[in-house]
């Protein structure tokens, strides 16, 4: 696996990237950052990567715009030596959500990402639980997008037979109309379970209303599964409708948590007796938030892509949304 393999993390991932080299048994390679006094950043690698399959891990979150920046301005620096080829794994996929025109005069800033990644040098892109499918076709190389939700499945399984809830008693609950595939995929791993729908309005950005609810959850155990929990509005509003409608319990996984303001305040408030979100946006510890990592998981897709064997073979068994 070391032979003319190294791997980087950059300051938005550095925690997933240490875990990632655990998983995969081979040191972290290491970088230098240097930030200028009017705000610029340098970015290099401190040991040769001529003729190196090279993976870099860097979340484009909070501050998005310097983090995309630093993982541009890095695999420049990683092209211009010479890297054999580059492969950039982006845990958490910033600018998403921009990713069509929904109003007059927006860009689709999602497709301008795809564009500045490749022009900077990226042979192939990865990442986890994308916003939306349409942003494979974005770019003009390689991109796999991972998807989590074994993992999350197989922890929301454990923690309900610890509350007494029956699996059995499942329904998997979109929280708007955007995740309706995702939350149909993930009922695959309850014996298909039914879903139910929460018909969301967003009046204007970062504002989210709960309306109404389509499908029944009475006496059941809900999962609402969502890709990304921002202000925490559109999960809590939704959790309190299906608590409204009679459900027994609620759980949510979300992968990305970016937790804007003080939406940690509002779920820790809420009807939500569970919370699962993954480690692709590095987080302090959060009380009663349950952490799962995707490190072994996507060092199994690095270690599969290095060796050039198929990455199907690590979701047999599930679809993606």
């Amino acid at each position: 696996m070391t032979n003319h393999f190294k791997l980087f993390g950059l300051s938005g991932s550095i925690e997933l990237a240490n875990h990632i080299a655990l998983s995969l048994n081979i040191p972290l390679s290491q970088v230098e950052t240097t930030k200028f006094a009017d705000g610029e950043v340098l970015v290099k690698p401190l040991e040769t990567v001529r003729n190196h399959h090279v993976v870099v891990v860097q979340s484009t979150s909070k501050p998005a715009t310097e983090n995309l920046m630093e993982l541009m301005v890095f695999i420049d620096a990683l092209r211009r030596s010479s890297a054999k080829e580059i492969t950039v794994v982006i845990p958490y996929y910033g600018f998403a959500r921009q990713d069509r025109v929904a109003k007059s005069r927006e860009p689709i800033t999602a497709r301008l990402v795809a564009d500045l990644l490749v022009t900077s040098g990226a042979n192939r892109v990865l990442s986890v639980d994308i916003h939306t499918l349409q942003i494979q076709g974005f770019f003009s190389v390689p991109f796999d997008n991972i998807s989590p939700y074994h993992l999350f499945a197989k922890a929301i399984k454990e923690a309900a037979v610890k509350d007494g809830n029956s699996i059995q008693d499942i329904v998997i609950v979109s929280p708007d109309h955007g995740s309706v595939m995702r939350a149909r995929s993930f009922a695959e791993f309850f014996d298909d379970s039914t879903i139910g729908i929460v018909d969301k309005r967003r009046p204007r950005a970062n504002v989210a209303e709960s309306v109404s609810l389509i499908g029944d959850v009475k006496d059941k155990l809900v999962i609402m599964v969502d890709d990304i929990v921002d202000t925490g509005n559109t999960i809590v509003g939704a959790a309190a409708l299906v608590k409204k409608h009679g459900a027994k319990d609620v759980y949510v996984c979300a992968t990305h948590a970016v937790f804007s303001g003080n939406a940690i305040e509002k779920i820790a408030g809420s009807t939500i007796k569970r919370f699962f979100i993954s480690d692709t946006i590095q987080q302090a510890p959060i009380a009663n938030i349950e952490v799962i990592s995707v490190a072994p998981l996507l060092a199994k897709v690095i270690e599969n892509m290095h060796e050039g064997k198929a990455l199907s073979p690590i979701f047999k068994g599930f679809t993606q949304y």
